[in-house]
């Protein structure tokens, strides 16, 4: 059976309301930012050129300081995560097709663009729970900036290869885009 697909504002409209599933997303959140410092070191480890390495790690740190900001989000709430059963639905449909230093830096536009509709759309709905909107104020600027670096670092041409598989892992998240 197909999943069905939601846009943003959908999903975001049906998560605010609902707070098991907002927790379950909230603790989603911790885990991706944990996982993306570490992703993202792997990469520069393995494929980044020395000119890139200093921007990555800016982004593992500031990923690291979000993990940190939501995580006090989630205690406020009475909710204590582990990083264990971190999402990978996403991940097992883009990380194959790295290749490269530019199409790992691909993936990452890619996933930091749909991260980024995600934070727009709450940051932007005055309705949002106010503890939540305001911690995701303080991501919004740095996710914008992770965006354009592994867009720039990336190139349109590996952005263009490496669509097909962000496509999917949208689909597998049941998200239109």
């Amino acid at each position: 059976m197909a999943r069905s697909t939601k846009t943003t504002a959908e999903w975001w409209s049906e998560t605010k309301v609902d707070p098991d599933r907002l927790h379950e997303w909230l603790i989603k959140q911790y885990r991706g930012e944990v996982t993306a410092a570490r992703r993202i070191e792997q990469v520069a480890a393995q494929y980044a050129p020395d000119s890139a390495k200093a921007v990555l790690q800016v982004i593992a740190d500031q990923e690291r300081r979000h993990a940190s900001w939501v995580l006090d989000l989630l205690k406020a709430r009475g909710l204590e995560p582990s990083i264990e059963g971190a999402e990978d639905r996403y991940w097992a449909a883009t990380l194959p097709s790295i290749e490269s230093f530019e199409t790992a830096a691909a993936v990452g536009a890619h996933a930091e663009a749909m991260r980024l509709k995600r934070i727009q759309e709450i940051v932007s709905d005055e309705a949002a729970p106010g503890d939540i909107r305001r911690v995701f104020k303080k991501i919004l600027k740095d996710e914008l900036f992770h965006e354009r670096a592994f867009r720039r670092l990336a190139g349109a041409e590996a952005l263009a290869n490496v669509a097909p598989s962000h496509q999917r892992g949208l689909e597998l998240l049941g998200l239109t885009a």
